[in-house]
C-alpha cells in the first residue's frame, strides 16, 4: 500500500465527520424543544453515569493504593458501599502526613503542569461556564480533573467527589455544543445539565441532582429551562451508574422520622440557626485560607503537597479528616457516634472546614460538596451528643439531627436549599424528614442570605444579573432579526489546504486580522489569526493553514437570530461571528457595528407604527455633545420635556436601553419619540454651549448610522 494511502483514508473519514456533524446541528437547530432535548439529555446522561462509574472507580483504586497499601489505613464506608468498619487505628501513623502530602504534590504536579483550570472543586468552573462560555470548558481539563482529583481525595485529602464528576459531564455537554453549533441557550442548559446529571448520579439521588442543575446558578433564583433537560440526564445518568455500582441509597434505609409535637420542631430550628452559622464559617474558612495559600512564597505546584502535609498531621489526632468522610457520616446515623469521643465530634466541623481549605484551597483538585456533608453531619451529630442527656425529648435516635444538619448547613451555604433536602433526603431514603428540615434550612438559609455569602464564588444573584438574560430582557428586538438580514459579506475565507504564507497574504489583503477557515467542500472548520500566523510562519510558512486553526471559535446559522449572535460575542472573546448555512458553509459574518445597524433599522420601524398609533408627529434624534446641559447627567436628572420617549441610546457602536440612572455621555445618540417641538428642546439641551442659540431641529428623521468597520471579519 502507498503512503498516499493512509492519507486518503484519514482525508475520507476526516470529511465524513464533518459531514456528520452539519448534519446533527441541522437536526438539532430544526428539531423542536422536545425532540431536542430527549435526544441531548440521554447523551449527556450516558456520559453522566459512565463518567461517575469512572471516577468511582480510579477514586476506589487511589484510596486503596495511597491509603491502604502506603499508609496502611482504610477509612470506613457508607452502607451503599459495603458500609466497611474501617481501620480501628494507623497501622504506620508517620506514613500519614507524607502519603497526604505526596497526593498533594502529584495532584499539584498534573493540575499546574497540564491543565491548570482543573484547580479546585470544579463545581464553581463549570458554573462560571455557563453563564460566561458554555463552549469553553476544555477536554483536557476534564481528563486532569478525574485524576487529579481521585488522587488529592485518595490519598487522604478532604474533598469531595462530587466536583470532579459534576466536571466531566459539565465538559462533555461543552463539547456537544462546540461539535454541533448549538445556540449560547442551548449549550447553557445542557452544560447545566451536566451539573446536575454528573452529582445526581454518583451520589444516587437523581432527583436532587436534576433540581439542583437549575438552582446552583444563581444565588437567589431559578434556571427554569433547565430542568426539564436536567431530569432527562439525571435519571438517564443515575440508570447506568446504579446498573454497574447498585441502586440503593448511599447511606442506606435510615429510619424514618415522625414529628409527633410541634414542640418537636424547636430543636430543629436550633440546628438550623447553628447549621447557617457554621455555613458562613466554611464559606469565610475554605476561601480564608485559599487566600493565605495564595501569598505564599511557593511555586503554585507545591502548595497542594504543603496543605496535604498539614492535613496528614491533623489526621493522627482527628482521622474523620480524611477522604470523603461518608464512612463516619454513617457512625454518626447511628449508635455508632456514641463510640466516637465527644471531643471529637464537637471539633470535626471544624477541623474539617481547616482540613478541605487546605487540601482543596491550596490548589487540589476535588469537591467541597462532600466536605459540606460531613461538616453539616457532625454539626447535627453534635447537637444531639450535647443535649440529648439533659432534653430526653430529643430522642435516642441522633439520624434526624445528623440528617437535617446535612441539609441545613451545606443547603443553605450553596444557596440551594431545595436541591440539597431533595439530595440528602434521596441518600438516606427518609423523606419524612423533610418537614423538620424546612424549618432548618430555611433559618439557615435566612442567616447566610442576610450575610450575601455562597461558598459558589460564580454564582450570580438571579437571572437579570446573566449576560444571555440581561440582553434578551434588554434588547428584545434582537430576537426578531435574522442573522442572514444583518450579516456582511465575508472579505475572504480561506481554504484549509492552503500554505500558513499564502493564509497570511490573503488576510493582508483583505485588510483582515482574523479570518474563518473552510475545508475543500467548503464548510467550515474554524479560524486562523494573522497573530499565530506571523509568529509560527517562519517555521510553517509551506505548512497548511489547518495546523493553526482554532476550531472553538462559534459560527451562527443563517436563520438564528441576533440575540444568539450578541449572546456569543459578549460571553466569549470573539469580536465576531461567521454565518454559516445548513451545510455548515461560510455565507456572511457578523461583527457588532452590523448588528447595531440592523437594530436600529428594526426599532426605527417599530417606532414608526408606536407613532403611528399614537399620534406622535414622528421620530427624531439628537447628540449629546461636550459641555451640553445633558452631559454627564443621569436621565432621571435631563430636562427631558412631558411627552418626549428616549427610545434608545446609541453609545459607540453598541445600543443601550434608557433607564433612569443611565448617565447621558458626550457623543450619545439619543432616539426621541414625540412631537418636533418638544424634541427640539432636547436637541438644544444636547448642543454644546456656543451652538445653542441655533435653533436647528435636534437632527430630523432617524438615518442610518455607519460605525467604523471591525478589522476583523
Amino acid at each position: 500500500m502507498s503512503a498516499a494511502a493512509p492519507a486518503a483514508q484519514t482525508t475520507w473519514w476526516r470529511a465524513l465527520g464533518r459531514r456528520l456533524r452539519a448534519a446533527g446541528a441541522g437536526w438539532f437547530l430544526r428539531s423542536s424543544f422536545t425532540r431536542k432535548w430527549l435526544a441531548l439529555g440521554v447523551i449527556i446522561g450516558v456520559v453522566a453515569g459512565l463518567g461517575a462509574v469512572v471516577f468511582y472507580s480510579a477514586l476506589l483504586a487511589a484510596t486503596h493504593f495511597f491509603l491502604g497499601t502506603l499508609a496502611g489505613y482504610r477509612p470506613p464506608s457508607p452502607a451503599g458501599e459495603g458500609n466497611f468498619p474501617g481501620s480501628a487505628d494507623f497501622a504506620r501513623p508517620w506514613a500519614i502526613p507524607l502519603v497526604v502530602a505526596l497526593g498533594g504534590l502529584l495532584s499539584g504536579l498534573l493540575v499546574f503542569g497540564f491543565a491548570p483550570d482543573a484547580e479546585g472543586h470544579g463545581t464553581d468552573a463549570a458554573i462560571s461556564a455557563v453563564h460566561n462560555n458554555p463552549r469553553g470548558i476544555r477536554f483536557r481539563t476534564v481528563v486532569v480533573k478525574i485524576v487529579a482529583s481521585a488522587i488529592t481525595i485518595g490519598s487522604g485529602g478532604s474533598g469531595g467527589r462530587e466536583g470532579p464528576t459534576g466536571q466531566i459531564s459539565a465538559g462533555f455537554a461543552s463539547l456537544l455544543a462546540r461539535i454541533f453549533d448549538l445556540s449560547p441557550a442551548d449549550a447553557r442548559i445542557a452544560v447545566a445539565s451536566g451539573i446536575g446529571s454528573g452529582i445526581g448520579s454518583i451520589f444516587g439521588a437523581p432527583l436532587g441532582g436534576a433540581v439542583l442543575a437549575t438552582e446552583i446558578l444563581y444565588r437567589d433564583d431559578f434556571e427554569v429551562e433547565a430542568l426539564l433537560p436536567s431530569f432527562i440526564a439525571s435519571i438517564v445518568g443515575y440508570a447506568l451508574f446504579g446498573a454497574i455500582e447498585g441502586y440503593g441509597p448511599l447511606f442506606g434505609f435510615v429510619e424514618h422520622y415522625q414529628l409527633r409535637s410541634p414542640l418537636g420542631l424547636l430543636w430543629f430550628a436550633v440546628i438550623g440557626v447553628v447549621g447557617g452559622l457554621i455555613g458562613l464559617a466554611y464559606a469565610k474558612g475554605f476561601y480564608g485560607i485559599g487566600e493565605l495559600f495564595g501569598r505564599l512564597p511557593l511555586p503554585r505546584a507545591l502548595r497542594p503537597a504543603l496543605g496535604g502535609l498539614l492535613v496528614g498531621a491533623i489526621a493522627l489526632a482527628v482521622p474523620q479528616v480524611l477522604g470523603t468522610g461518608y464512612g463516619w457520616i454513617q457512625r454518626g446515623l447511628g449508635h455508632g457516634l456514641l463510640g466516637i469521643p465527644l471531643w471529637i465530634v464537637v471539633l470535626l466541623p471544624f477541623a474539617r472546614i481547616v482540613a478541605t481549605g487546605l487540601s482543596i484551597g491550596s490548589g487540589g483538585s476535588g469537591g467541597i460538596f462532600g466536605p459540606g456533608m460531613v461538616i453539616g453531619a457532625f454539626t447535627g451529630a453534635a447537637f444531639w451528643d450535647l443535649f440529648h442527656g439533659v432534653f430526653p425529648s430529643m430522642g435516642a435516635d441522633p439520624a434526624p439531627y445528623v440528617v437535617v444538619g446535612m441539609m441545613a448547613c451545606f443547603g443553605s451555604i450553596s444557596r440551594a436549599p431545595l436541591a440539597v433536602m431533595l439530595m440528602v433526603a434521596e441518600m438516606t431514603d427518609n423523606l419524612l424528614i423533610v418537614v423538620p428540615a424546612m424549618v432548618a434550612v430555611g433559618l439557615a438559609t435566612l442567616i447566610v442570605r442576610r450575610n450575601d455569602d455562597t461558598i459558589y464564588r460564580s454564582q450570580l444573584r438571579n437571572r437579570a444579573e446573566a449576560p444571555a438574560h440581561r440582553i434578551l430582557a434588554g434588547m428584545p428586538l434582537l430576537a426578531r432579526i435574522a442573522a442572514f438580514q444583518a450579516m456582511a459579506r465575508p472579505r475572504v475565507i480561506l481554504s484549509s489546504e492552503a500554505s500558513c504564507f499564502e493564509a497570511l497574504a490573503q488576510m493582508a489583503e483583505a485588510d483582515v486580522t482574523e479570518a474563518p477557515v473552510a475545508d475543500a467542500e467548503g464548510r467550515f472548520t474554524g479560524v486562523v489569526r494573522a497573530a499565530d500566523l506571523e509568529e509560527r510562519v517562519d517555521d510553517l510558512a509551506d505548512a497548511a493553514v489547518s495546523s493553526l486553526v482554532d476550531p472553538h471559535f462559534s459560527p451562527v446559522q443563517r436563520g438564528q437570530h441576533l440575540d444568539v449572535a450578541l449572546e456569543i460575542l459578549t460571553t466569549t472573546a470573539q469580536t465576531w461571528t461567521p454565518v454559516t448555512d445548513e451545510e455548515r458553509r461560510v455565507v456572511g459574518t457578523l461583527a457588532m457595528s452590523d448588528m447595531v445597524r440592523a437594530y436600529r433599522r428594526e426599532l426605527q420601524g417599530s417606532l414608526r407604527k408606536v407613532a403611528e398609533l399614537t399620534g406622535a408627529s414622528g421620530i427624531y434624534e439628537a447628540r449629546v455633545e461636550e459641555g451640553s446641559a445633558l452631559a454627564g447627567k443621569a436621565l432621571r436628572e435631563a430636562a427631558v420635556p412631558a411627552g418626549v420617549i428616549v427610545t434608545a441610546i446609541e453609545r459607540a457602536r453598541t445600543v443601550v436601553l434608557p433607564e433612569g440612572r443611565t448617565v447621558l455621555q458626550p457623543g450619545d445618540r439619543l432616539m426621541l419619540l414625540g412631537s418636533p417641538e418638544k424634541t427640539a428642546t432636547v436637541g438644544l439641551l444636547g448642543a454644546a454651549p456656543s451652538s445653542r442659540s441655533d435653533p436647528a431641529q435636534p437632527g430630523g428623521e432617524l438615518s442610518e448610522v455607519r460605525p467604523a468597520a471591525s478589522n476583523s471579519q
